[in-house]
């Protein structure tokens, strides 16, 4: 058996264990194969967390990966996969852990990433490798597994569905006819979070200018609730507070209903991209153009160029693509003024 496939496989297995970002944009490689191999059973390995974004997208099986089991959490992974045999596994994540599983994984075919850009080592736990494409969005370099494939069409589809019960969590806090921007002020990595005063004076003139209603949203975490006390203390008009307070269907659900949403490259800008909500995405500790809301490239506030010259003293294209910028103080970079023209453009479109 080799690839490309010139006949539909019969099961095929995706190892993606996280983060909620990855999981937005692994979902139209999802979508592509059941659109065009509809009698190919997919098994899907993920994350306990992501998981429960995904949990009741149809024909699908899903194996899942608990990491707070630790070591304990392999042993779970090998019987559930003890009687499985696929055509192929399509290794899309590049860390040691998800390689470990990859072990696992009984097929002839295991697919990854090419060796330029095979981090941790994934090169090694491969025997197939997708074609090196330079400077490609993460959603491109996923379409490059299924082309590997031998599927050329891309089709662009999320269609994660959300429970009713979410639908009415969501209208609690959103009354119809009262148009809504969600702040999600946070990121799981630090140095990607923009200030707080930043957020609170976003808020405000999202507030006093357009009569917008704010949601703030985010996790449960220490620094999340940080943010958004401190949001809420600076802002002259209270925005509502979601921060730790939505598990991930309501969360999409709030977002589905609002008219932005404003985030640094984090899980909710890509959700937002999945229910074609546009992003205003803040971007200097990152490249958007590596990870930017898919859809919403008109509304990046873009800082990466002039940090990485800060940093290096050079331009974009002499570093390797997806270096990040980990230095405090990078995110200041982009100013309150960035953002509100970014928000009139939006609202005036």
């Amino acid at each position: 058996m080799k690839l490309p496939f010139t006949t539909p496989p019969k099961h095929l297995c995706l190892l993606r264990l996280s983060a909620i970002g990855d999981i937005c944009h692994v979902l139209p490689i999802v979508r592509t194969i059941q659109k065009n191999w509809p009698e190919t059973r997919l098994t899907w390995i993920i994350g306990k967390t992501e998981h429960a974004l995904v949990y009741d997208i149809p024909d699908i099986e899903f194996i899942i990966f608990d990491k707070s089991r630790h070591w304990k959490a392999y042993g779970d992974i090998r019987r559930q996969l003890k009687n499985h045999h696929f055509d192929a596994l399509l290794h899309m994540q590049m860390s040691l852990r998800a390689s470990l599983i990859s072990l696992m994984v009984k097929t002839p075919i295991k697919l990854g990433f090419d060796k330029k850009r095979a981090k941790d080592m994934q090169w090694l736990f491969s025997n197939h490798k997708i074609k090196y494409q330079p400077k490609q969005h993460v959603i491109e370099s996923f379409f490059c597994f299924t082309e590997a494939l031998g599927i050329k069409q891309k089709n662009l589809q999320w269609d994660i569905p959300i429970p009713i019960e979410a639908h009415r969590f969501a209208e609690n806090y959103i009354p119809k006819n009262h148009p809504t921007l969600i702040i999600s002020p946070c990121s799981s990595m630090e140095y990607r979070n923009w200030n707080i005063q930043g957020y609170a004076d976003i808020a405000d003139y999202a507030i006093t200018k357009y009569g917008l209603q704010v949601i703030l949203t985010g996790g449960n975490s220490t620094i999340e609730q940080q943010y958004g006390n401190e949001i809420s203390h600076l802002t002259q008009h209270r925005p509502i507070n979601l921060i730790g307070k939505t598990n991930l269907k309501q969360l999409l659900a709030i977002i589905k209903n609002s008219v932005a949403v404003i985030s640094p490259d984090a899980g909710p800008a890509h959700l937002a991209t999945t229910v074609n909500i546009p992003v205003i995405g803040l971007y200097a500790s990152t490249n958007p153009d590596r990870a930017r809301p898919y859809l919403s490239q008109d509304y990046v506030v873009n800082k990466y160029p002039d940090a990485v010259t800060n940093k290096f003293h050079t331009a974009i294209d002499r570093i390797p693509w997806g270096t990040r910028i980990r230095d405090n103080g990078t995110m200041d970079m982009i100013s309150s003024l960035d953002v509100f023209k970014k928000l009139d453009a939006l609202l005036k479109k």
